[in-house]
């Protein structure tokens, strides 16, 4: 249960900073307050309200990554639903997620010319266009624009109301509505802030996108819960990220694995930057991080890499590897940190620990139920629990260890692979930085192994050699059938790889 003192909402919760502590900044801007982001929000709360717009009603955004977009977030979610969309997406996207979410508003930068626009017009949608007065602190904004819709006076939202609304990623399905209520939202700040021992000194670099749950609560929420800050780049941008460093002075960051690659590779050259800037910790979430590329992470900034496991219905974060002096287990997603984190056969029973099955949760940071769907819901509730569609297994000290995405596990003629595995063992040939491994449909065999490789610069390397490499230490049919060496790995919006569908997309057939 939540601490009786913990806020419930995100207007309850932006109330505890200092007054005069630092709450969002970004490069090259001066930093707003705490006091002057909880007036933004009040005065954000009026806005709506006066433009018919209250609890409950779901604001879309198409906002640039940034201090505006954080400030926007949590402005919004004081007194209504915020709907954030990637501004990458194409005009059919906007109009499946703007239909599908029922959107009341559609909010976007002053001059924006996103297809958004145009396609709320033809939905009959207003806009609000976000202004940044000149010269303002990062994340101070103002909304202008009519919607035509009578003035309503809810005012701040409750812990009931909802706060926030995404869907799914629908890699392989119909993307799914995902509700988070206030309470929802705020249980999962509260849990990150308590894993990761956060205080008003922290300042975190934000380099995730703002419109996917990891950067929203991980990075701006639990920051602002425990009166730190949070500093907002356009993005995350390797060749800018040492630079940023050595502006912003942060304690932490968090980010997907692709993310800390890719930091890895520009350290050798920035090594007065990391020696300058004192890390507290390091988070990896969102993707499974490999044990090698924790080791290097912690070697090369000297602090405690703390991989965690989240995903959108528990309002991100469902477990978490402990700060020192506790254990933090190398490919372990960790101990529960914050909801109950269980293992579950598909019978609805759970199971002893070292046995794997399905990893299921509950808890206050867990949504209610996915919108309008109620075949997902019976398939994806039993007894209370949620399903994650994660395979794992939980130890005798409780650490999770996930073994796979249950859609991704590839069935090789009934024999089951864990892409997992197969990454592992190719990360350690010294030629290797990157790997995916991924089914290739097979008309006979159902799949086949296939992977994806990036190499280290100056590297060499045959996809034969790598394929006899795997070959000496995992079994004939675990050995990938094809090995596709590339200069990067496609990945998805928010940084991460995504197996499935993956064979088609580089064009391969088994």
């Amino acid at each position: 249960m939540a601490p009786s003192d913990s806020p419930r909402t995100v207007f309850d919760l932006i109330q505890r900073g200092q007054p005069g502590a630092l709450a969002i900044g970004a490069p090259e801007r001066a930093s707003l307050t705490f006091a002057g982001l909880n007036k933004l929000a009040e005065e954000t709360v009026k806005t709506l309200n006066g433009q018919g717009l209250g609890r409950g009603d779901r604001v879309a955004t198409v906002l640039a990554n940034g201090p505006e977009m954080a400030a926007a977030f949590v402005a919004i979610a004081a007194g209504a639903s915020t709907a954030p969309l990637n501004p990458a997406y194409r005009s059919d996207e906007f109009d499946f997620y703007l239909a599908d979410l029922n959107a009341k508003v559609l909010v976007v930068e002053k001059g924006s010319t996103s297809p958004a626009r145009e396609v709320a017009k033809q939905r009959g949608i207003p806009v609000l266009e976000l202004v940044v007065p000149s010269g303002a602190p990062a994340g101070v904004f103002a909304l202008e624009g009519e919607t035509g819709r009578a003035r309503v006076a809810t005012g701040t939202a409750g812990p009931d109301d909802e706060a926030l609304v995404l869907h799914t990623s629908g890699t392989t399905s119909r993307p799914k509505i995902v509700p988070l209520a206030q309470k929802n939202v705020c249980a999962s700040a509260r849990n990150i802030r308590t894993t990761l021992a956060l205080t008003g000194d922290d300042r975190c670099l934000n380099i995730m996108p703002l419109f996917h749950i990891h950067g929203l609560i991980a990075a701006v929420l639990s920051s602002l819960g425990a009166g730190g800050s949070v500093h907002c780049t356009p993005g995350f941008n390797a060749l800018k990220f040492f630079a940023w460093m050595d502006e912003l002075k942060p304690t932490w960051y968090t980010a997907v694995p692709t993310m800390h690659q890719a930091i890895l590779s520009r350290a050798p050259r920035n090594q007065e930057t990391i020696a300058r800037v004192r890390l507290r910790f390091i988070r990896s979430s969102s993707a499974s991080l490999p044990p090698q590329v924790m080791t290097e992470l912690e070697k090369t900034f000297g602090a405690p890499v703390i991989e965690s496991y989240g995903m959108t219905e528990a309002a991100h974060q469902m477990a978490s590897n402990p700060l020192p002096p506790k254990a933090r287990k190398p490919g372990s997603v960790g101990i529960s940190a914050g909801p109950e984190v269980a293992v579950m056969d598909d019978k609805g029973r759970l199971l002893p620990a070292d046995t794997i099955g399905e990893v299921v949760i509950r808890g206050d940071n867990v949504t209610a139920g996915y919108e309008n769907n109620p075949k997902a819901n019976a398939e994806n509730f039993t007894h209370g629990w949620f399903r994650t569609g994660d395979q794992g297994r939980i130890d005798p000290e409780g650490y999770l260890t996930i073994t796979g995405r249950i859609k991704e596990i590839i069935n090789r003629g009934g024999e089951k692979i864990s892409p997992r595995e197969v990454d592992e063992i190719l990360l350690d040939h010294p030629a290797v930085a990157q790997v995916v491994t991924f089914g290739i449909p097979h008309d006979k065999l159902g799949e086949e192994v296939g992977a994806a490789v990036v190499l280290h610069e100056n590297a060499i390397v045959t996809d034969q050699e790598l394929r006899e490499f795997v070959a000496k230490r995992l079994a004939d049919f675990k050995v990938p059938r094809k090995v596709v060496i590339l200069k990067e790995l496609p990945k998805g919006a928010t940084g991460k790889v995504q197996r499935i569908g993956l064979a088609q997309k580089l064009g391969l057939s088994a």
